[in-house]
């Protein structure tokens, strides 16, 4: 996901594309019903705006993956696929780097990589939850969560049915100084209770705030609760050294057990109320 030969995952680019064909393969290696409008895929375009460039108008796909428990509501799991490519669409933080492959390794083939193994996991743990869950590889995030915002103006399933969102997006650095943050503690009242006796090997700090430059806002803006599971910012983000040596694999696996302890938690619970917090 994060090679040279995945040429940084421009949208509307063969590495994109190929990244999107990744994720719909195990998708459908784990049995996942499709839900996007043309099997797994829900087809936009997308358009570059930061920068001026010859062909803006980019076509780009949201796979989705759909776990039926024959529940009354869907708990949704995302991650963005795409990444700047060689840094000509904008965004690139190196300017001497511009013209070099962008891997985004963090950024997010990390959260790619967590939404394929929660896909794994739940559709493979022989519990059948009281709650379905579906599984969104989203496109042109870094183009200003085109997306997500695609998925959420034509959704594929009543949003109505939706407990709750939750999104991964750079889950590869873990910094113990830091800790991990978990963003949109404040969008649910059940939050404090879902959390309620969860414990983790690495320190994680709960942040109310549901906006935030991630997929997760598109579902808060239609008053649906969220959590973003974020890593921080670090020297490598938006450069072409964020490379896949860097991951920290032990984090990351720790990470994704606190994802299922939450997940596996707001299975307990009612379908959630919406909180505004800002």
């Amino acid at each position: 996901m994060s090679t040279d030969k995945m040429l940084g995952r421009e949208t509307g680019m063969k590495g994109s594309s190929k990244a999107a064909d990744y994720v719909e393969k195990y998708f459908k290696k784990y049995k996942l019903e499709p839900k996007g409008e043309n099997g797994y895929r829900q087809n936009f375009t997308a358009k570059v705006t930061r920068v001026k460039i010859e062909n803006p108008e980019r076509k780009s796909d949201n796979i989705i993956g759909f776990l039926d428990n024959n529940a009354p509501y869907i708990i949704v799991i995302g991650a963005h696929y795409d990444h700047l490519g060689t840094g000509h669409i904008g965004g690139s933080r190196d300017s001497l780097g511009v013209g070099k492959i962008h891997n985004g390794a963090d950024d997010n083939a990390s959260g790619v990589a967590g939404l394929l193994e929660l896909a794994r996991h739940y559709s493979s743990n022989d519990v059948k939850e009281p709650y379905n869950i579906l599984f969104i590889g989203f496109g042109a995030e870094e183009l200003g969560l085109l997306g997500s915002k695609y998925f959420t103006e034509n959704p594929t399933v009543s949003l109505d049915s939706i407990q709750w969102m939750l999104n991964m997006d750079m889950i590869g650095r873990y910094n113990p100084e830091n800790g991990l943050a978990v963003i949109g503690y404040g969008t649910s009242s059940a939050f404090p209770k879902i959390f309620e006796g969860i414990t983790s090997s690495i320190k994680f700090n709960k942040s109310r705030d549901g906006n935030g430059g991630s997929d997760q806002t598109s579902f808060y803006k239609k008053n649906i609760p969220v959590l973003f599971f974020h890593t921080g910012g670090h020297d490598d983000y938006h450069k072409p050294s964020d490379d896949e040596d860097k991951i920290d694999y032990k984090a990351m696996e720790a990470i994704l057990k606190l994802e299922i302890d939450v997940l596996d938690n707001s299975m307990k619970q009612p379908k959630m109320d919406f909180q505004w917090t800002n």
